[in-house]
């Protein structure tokens, strides 16, 4: 891995991505989302992350995240851990799946590729994250998340997308709420 890509200054709020193995369309269902929901509720709860910005896409997530903790590597590897087993498990178990055993298959697959996974990988491995060192990356990055569902053609309004902190900016904090105080804002832009 490059050593452009991580977790240098422990202290500082991060931009970061990671997607599914095979980029596959996974966060179709509800229920999949809430997995994503209630994980990070936990975190900001019990494992001192703070968020910036989100958007949940079907087939990858992006972050602006802190650790209080200084431990963001810790952090988004724990986090990641417990999804994917918990995903996994809701995906064997949800009947309704249409695409079970497919899904599941490509996950074993995925998992027979890599030495250090016993059976399924869920996630892709690289999380890339990216440092935010100025308030103008910091906005640039919140208008990369934000604009994503625009660009991949799903909304023609940011807020429109139910899990994206777009609709969080704009007061509305039904899906998940988000550190977007003045003092958090303030606290990414002093460490920038």
């Amino acid at each position: 891995m490059s050593r452009k890509y991580k977790f240098h200054n422990e202290s500082a709020a991060y931009f970061i991505s990671f997607a599914t193995v095979y980029w596959l369309d996974v966060f179709t269902r509800q229920l999949y989302f809430n997995v994503l929901v209630e994980s990070i509720e936990y975190c900001r709860k019990e494992k001192g992350m703070e968020v910036f910005a989100y958007c949940f896409m079907p087939s990858h997530v992006h972050l602006i995240f802190r650790s209080s903790n200084e431990d963001p590597s810790g952090l988004i590897r724990d986090f990641k851990g417990f999804t994917a087993r918990k995903l996994i498990k809701k995906i064997e178990e949800n009947p309704q799946e249409s695409r079970k055993e497919w899904l599941l298959w490509m996950l074993e697959r995925a998992g027979s590729k890599k030495s250090n996974v016993k059976k399924r990988q869920f996630w892709q491995q690289h999380n890339k994250p990216i440092e935010l060192w100025s308030e103008k990356v910091i906005q640039q990055k919140i208008d990369y998340i934000h604009n994503n569902p625009v660009q991949s053609g799903f909304v023609t309004n940011p807020t429109d997308w139910k899990y994206s902190s777009a609709r969080n900016y704009q007061d509305d904090q039904t899906v998940l709420e988000i550190d977007v105080s003045e003092e958090k804002i303030n606290c990414i832009k002093t460490q920038a």
